[in-house]
């Protein structure tokens, strides 16, 4: 994992450049039972501390676990992208190149449940499942998925890192109505409007301070009868 920090995933997700001049957002707390529909409980663990190493919190924002990216990708896998729906998926397999894209036969959902079992495996038979490691050694982890050098049961470890790095991004930013970027955390700290980049007026001013409250797709309609 080359030097993973909370700027190098903005960069990562295009978002660097506005400035995060918006309140911050207080992080929420382990407050609530999370009900995941498509992860065990050895999955979910695993997914909220690597989430919360790729994208950490620290005293102003929170972490990906916090900003609801767990539950985020949960939704994902549960539906029609952990399904493959706009994947082809029948054949022949074969070693493509990289620029050909996705080349394996798992749907989504089978790529995270078979690299999270095998991962599980492995590191409780090293002697501690992810979650205890310390902050340290789960970079360590990470870094050696990253690289390709672990056995995730036909699963490449590389494109396992990839996929989740690639979620996490999208959970931290999307909007909060897919179960991530909760209390918009992602945009406030960007400083990103949301919907309201819907009114021409605001979208065509680049560069200008926006100092209001972003916005979420299902609050456009209340602010549409007020505007």
């Amino acid at each position: 994992m080359t030097e993973i920090s909370r700027r190098n995933i903005l960069k990562a997700g295009g978002f660097l450049g506005a400035s995060a001049t918006l309140a911050p957002s207080q992080p929420a707390a382990a407050e609530e039972t999370r009900h995941y529909r498509f992860f065990n409980a050895d999955e979910a663990q695993f997914v909220e501390a690597a989430v919360d190493r790729l994208i950490p919190p620290d005293p102003k924002w929170p972490g990906a676990k916090d900003a609801g990216v767990p539950v985020y990708i949960d939704r994902q896998l549960f539906g029609a992208y952990g399904n493959g729906e706009r994947l082809y998926l029948a054949g022949p397999w074969k070693q493509g190149t990289p620029q050909q894209g996705y080349q394996l036969r798992f749907t989504p959902a089978a790529l995270y449940r078979t690299a999270l079992h095998a991962i599980h495996a492995a590191l409780v038979q090293e002697g501690q499942p992810f979650h205890e490691r310390t902050a340290d050694a789960q970079d360590a982890v990470l870094k050696s998925l990253e690289a390709g050098e672990r056995d995730l049961d036909g699963v490449p470890s590389a494109v396992f890192f990839e996929t989740l790095l690639a979620n996490t991004i999208e959970g931290f930013f999307a909007d909060p109505a897919y179960g991530g970027n909760r209390d918009k955390a992602g945009w406030r700290m960007v400083g990103f409007p949301g919907a309201h980049a819907a009114y021409l007026g605001l979208y065509t001013q680049h560069g200008m301070h926006f100092p209001g409250e972003p916005l979420a797709m299902d609050e456009t309609g209340s602010h549409s009868r007020h505007r």
